[in-house]
């Protein structure tokens, strides 16, 4: 046995790739975007034939895998939670269509949230999908059930869910990497055809309801005796005892752990596969004791499915927060009230008094995250904001440039392509408001490939009038630097066909299209101001701006070619435009308040915080030089 320190991702990554999956398609977005990049990894190393693919959206990473499933071979699909949304009318409909090769989603849940637009809880839409779910607690767990999830896939033939959070995605633990090798495939792939099921028209899926539903009866009872639920801290043969907890996920290490510290052996019914419950072993364990805490996250998905809960707390009856993560303070919070309730004595909650001290004598303000220095978006926004004011509307969207935010330039943020639909929902209400302020949208490359395509040709078709800002900096840059489609290469590495986005702007219908870089600021405004016009006129519509400049983390050679040192001179005053206004780490203001230094360690040496300085205080260093 050979055993490796891994991130979750990567033991999800490297249980894809032993467990025999052809093919593994994703969107990224954290917390689930290490997976693919591990599956490129593993199968590199271990020489696997698989095909990897970065996909448009996940919508379309599900189907391109689903396919894979029905010509018979293993399959997977990874996102974040919200993601699933994206690609939920294709799951609900594979739930009834089912499977043939193994079928896996693997949406990663973000209970807190830490990135994410929402907290939402993937079992929840699985239970509405009727699609069975594995819930992991470690790293190691997710191979484990990625196992037991391809095998229950093919033998009911239906798409079955894994759903990690956070803390599973994230952790690091020792993990077996012995390979086992891959099987030849059997003579049996390739897509066979059947029109009433994968082809299936309402009268067929009424039937096809019905074999569900049956799958998910057999699915039940063979969970009843899974290996992924059982009991912690076996409870005495004696029947109402106390207190027992019933968890699952991250949570329940947690729990364990918070038990632990509080010096008692309560029962802990663990439940690996949430859904569909294995609704006797759980009802029999409730029915053992007087109280019964639900510990799960980030929503109710257990707690809802039994059937009495006349003794059972949790989400629900708000014991539990119905909000956030389930840190191990809360978690603590909780259990310690359940048990002094029942009469339980605990020891003392541990507290770390020397810590606490040390921690509280650091003094470090909080600072909100930002843009990285360099970034072209950076300047974009900067323009935006000198060109049209704070009182023009910021329609945002989902990525690094929803920190445009902090720049008083983003104003919405819903949804990927939700600032194309919401600047022209701005147009059409403001006609009947009256309301005559300028709309700008942005959106990023990945985004506007990803969900921005059909919010243009409907803002075109209807004759709405606004700038969309495309902001282009070559690559998925908040998620990690994956390729879209406009890039040349694929998730392996391997050749690609470039998209342009540019071209497909124009085949939009969109008649003012232009390509600049945000860099040059003064012909950015002009632009701008020209885009803005466009609009106003007879003949005008949506105007598309690209800002075209790659990510600096991805690719630095723009400003290694041409770097513009800066110092900042003696005259500065310290009124703070240049640090509220650009917001560049590299722009510090003194303790004192005085003046503004730069830092040398984090300057990229892009030279855009020379026009942030109006009183002319920020300076080229070759200036200084030549003086």
């Amino acid at each position: 046995m050979t055993t490796q320190l891994l991130l979750g991702n990567d033991a999800i990554a490297l249980g894809l790739t032993q467990n025999e999956c052809r093919v593994v398609t994703a969107y990224p977005g954290t917390p689930s975007s290490e997976i693919l990049a591990g599956v490129v990894k593993f199968k590199k190393k271990l020489n696997r034939d698989i095909y990897t693919e970065w996909s448009a959206s996940e919508k379309v990473a599900f189907e391109v895998a689903l396919a894979a499933s029905w010509s018979g071979l293993r399959a997977a699909v990874t996102m974040k939670q919200v993601g699933l949304n994206v690609a939920a009318d294709s799951l609900f409909s594979a739930a009834y269509t089912g499977v043939v090769g193994g079928f896996v989603v693997v949406p990663c849940d973000d209970p807190g949230p830490h990135s994410s637009q929402t907290e939402q809880d993937s079992r929840l839409l699985a239970l509405t999908a009727k699609v069975p779910v594995f819930d992991p607690s470690t790293p190691a767990e997710t191979m484990a059930m990625l196992k037991a999830a391809f095998e229950l896939s093919e033998k009911h033939r239906v798409p079955v869910i894994m759903r990690p959070t956070t803390r599973v995605c994230h952790a690091v633990q020792s993990i077996d990497v012995t390979d086992t090798g891959m099987p030849p495939l059997n003579g049996n792939s390739g897509f066979k055809k059947d029109q009433q099921r994968w082809a299936a028209t309402p009268v067929f899926r009424l039937k096809l309801h019905h074999e569900l539903n049956a799958k998910l009866q057999a699915i039940e009872s063979e969970f009843e005796s899974s290996s992924f639920n059982y009991v912690v801290n076996q409870p005495l043969a004696i029947s109402h005892q106390p207190f027992g907890i019933i968890s699952s996920g991250s949570v329940f290490t947690t729990s364990q752990e918070v038990l632990d510290e509080l010096g008692v052996e309560i029962p802990i019914l663990r439940i690996g596969t949430p859904y569909p419950l294995p609704r006797k072993l759980v009802a029999e364990f409730v029915s053992r004791f007087e109280r019964v805490l639900i510990i799960e996250e980030p929503d109710a998905c257990i707690e809802l499915q039994i059937a009495d809960r006349t003794h059972v707390s949790g989400r629900l009856d708000y014991v539990i927060p119905n909000a956030g993560e389930l840190t191990p303070e809360v978690v603590m919070k909780v259990i310690g009230g359940q048990l002094d309730k029942v009469g339980l004595t605990v020891a003392a909650s541990p507290e770390d008094s020397a810590l606490a001290g040390i921690i509280g004598a650091l003094k470090i303000a909080p600072r909100r995250p930002r843009l990285c220095p360099g970034c072209s978006h950076r300047s974009a926004f900067f323009t935006l904001k000198t060109t049209f004011g704070p009182n023009a509307i910021y329609p945002g969207d989902i990525g690094c440039y929803t920190l445009g935010t902090n720049l008083r330039v983003v104003d919405t943020c819903i949804d990927m392509g939700g600032s194309v639909t919401m600047a022209a929902g701005f147009y059409h209400a403001s006609k009947i408001t009256q309301d005559k302020r300028p709309i700008v949208a942005t959106i990023g490359d990945s985004t506007f490939l990803h969900s921005g395509i059909v919010p243009l040709i409907n803002s075109v078709h209807t004759n709405a009038r606004f700038i969309l800002l495309i902001l282009d900096n070559h690559t998925t840059a908040m998620t990690g630097a994956q390729p879209t489609p406009a890039n040349d290469y694929a998730a392996d590495g391997s050749a690609a066909t470039r998209v342009p986005i540019e071209n497909i702007v124009r085949a939009c219908g969109v008649k003012f299209v232009h390509v600049a870089d945000p860099y040059d600021q003064e012909p950015f405004e002009k632009l701008l101001k020209d885009a803005q016009a466009f609009t106003q006129t007879d003949e005008g519509g949506v105007a598309v701006i690209i800002a075209d400049r790659p990510c600096v983390l991805y690719d630095d050679s723009p400003v290694e070619a041409n770097p513009i040192p800066v110092v900042i001179t003696e005259e500065c005053d310290g009124c703070r435009y240049c640090v509220e206004a650009f917001e560049c780490p590299a722009l510090i203001l003194r303790a004192d308040k005085s003046r503004v230094d730069i830092n040398y360690n984090v300057c990229v040496d892009c030279g855009q915080c020379i026009d942030a300085c109006y009183k002319g205080f920020i300076i080229p260093k070759e200036v200084v030089m030549s003086n």
